[in-house]
């Protein structure tokens, strides 16, 4: 077998599993600085007198910044140890986290959530090549799932922690920033305790020659499957940046429920999507270890997902009530649930470049979304409602399907041939 093939880091299977673990946690993090935006949304929109068109501006700027981010990071996972890039890149998207809570104004947030969005960027090239490092060819789609999940973990937390410490008083989500900000360094101690330097070595110096060649530094980019990815990551990121965005300010401004009832749904609602993220890997292997190979399983619940997320165009007939928070969950479960199978086909393409390709997707994962904020936010200033909007976004993932299943042209779904 060649060096990609084999598993580099001789651990025990219980050590590559916390490793997966300790990953979710870094995932958990990086959603709990992300979210508190969007959960004091109607708090600072207010405070700082923003119109829709100008929080989606918010949001686009922090976009821009993670496409920057993942070119920057995803060069640099190739040619760094993981292990301190990442432990970098989670001190500094912490610090800016933490120094939102203590922002005068619309440019100062600005200014914040743009270096939130590019020293953020870091964690997915440096996730997604630990777990291509641990995990062969099957387990990938698990434990994508466990690195994906704690997005959501992070993000169920995240309401409780804010509906906690803001109180009556219009400014108090500044609190909420500045605690959740300092979160991060604890994830530190333990990454450091658990992952030696031998782990995760920096590229050899054979590896960094072949990736200094021209043909070999570019030649992952210019292959179908990688505009296949291309699409589905435009897609189906599209549709998860929307709904994470705009879900308290739908709920509250767009159907009445108070900042209470919006916090404690949108934690239920991050529950909802957690399980839908594991549910969709779990499925995918179970069905890759029967007659189905391995790219059909991934295709199928690709589907699926796709399909429950189609749930969330019903939401322009459906006022407040259960039927309403209903699809609000089965749209979210499909549209977390994508994404460990997503993460799976990158890897698919080259280990050694796994960093660059994860970095290059990423600018297109967030270009398409930075400009559907604004549009969103525009959409909805000029018809005084979000539905138009959900509508068009909830469409995305499903058509994300089609490259996949039409001309993905699987080769082999061997472990070694996915290296």
């Amino acid at each position: 077998m060649s060096a990609e093939t084999t598993n580099p880091l001789h651990r025990s299977a219980a050590w590559k599993w916390t490793i997966c673990g300790l990953l979710l946690l870094a995932s958990a993090i990086n959603y709990m600085d992300r979210q508190t935006l969007a959960n004091a949304a109607v708090r600072i929109t207010k405070e700082f007198r923003l119109s829709q068109e100008q929080y989606g501006h918010i949001e686009a700027v922090f976009a821009y910044a993670f496409a920057a981010g993942s070119i920057v990071f995803g060069w640099a996972a190739d040619r760094f140890s993981v292990r301190w890039l990442y432990a970098i890149v989670l001190t500094m998207w912490s610090l800016a986290g933490l120094a939102t809570g203590f922002v005068h104004n619309e440019q100062e947030l600005l200014w914040c959530r743009m270096a939130l969005g590019f020293f953020e960027a870091g964690h997915w090239p440096c996730g997604i090549r630990t777990t291509r490092a641990l995990l062969d060819a099957r387990e990938r789609s698990f434990g994508n799932s466990v690195l994906q999940s704690g997005t959501s973990v992070g993000a169920i937390i995240t309401p409780l922690i804010m509906s906690a410490l803001m109180t009556s008083e219009l400014s108090s989500w500044r609190t909420a920033f500045q605690v959740v900000g300092i979160t991060g360094f604890g994830w530190l101690v333990l990454w450091f305790a658990l992952v030696r330097r031998a782990d995760l070595p920096a590229p050899g110096r054979d590896e960094k020659s072949a990736q200094a060649e021209g043909a070999g530094l570019w030649s992952p980019v210019f292959i179908r499957r990688m505009l296949i990815v291309f699409v589905v990551i435009a897609c189906i990121n599209t549709t998860w940046q929307i709904l994470r965005a705009w879900l308290p300010k739908i709920l509250q401004e767009g159907r009445g429920y108070s900042e209470a009832e919006t916090l404690w749904f949108t934690s239920a609602w991050y529950l909802a999507t957690d399980v839908g993220c594991i549910g969709a890997g779990a499925l995918a292997v179970w069905l890759g270890r029967g007659r189905m190979s391995v790219h059909a399983a991934r295709v199928m619940v690709f589907a699926v997902c796709g399909l429950l997320c189609v749930t969330c165009a019903l939401t322009p007939w459906l006022a407040h009530g259960w039927g309403l928070l209903a699809v609000f969950m089965l749209a979210g479960a499909g549209a977390l649930g994508v994404f460990p199978l997503y993460h799976a086909f990158t890897q698919d393409l080259s280990g050694r470049h796994q960093g660059k390709i994860t970095g290059i997707a990423g600018v297109v994962a967030w270009v398409l979304p930075a400009q559907a904020q604004q549009f969103f936010g525009r959409l909805a200033d000029r018809t005084h409602s979000f539905d138009q909007g959900l509508m068009l976004a909830s469409c995305l993932p499903l058509i994300a399907v089609l490259p996949l299943w039409l001309f993905w042209e699987s080769k082999s779904d061997s472990p070694s041939s996915s290296s």
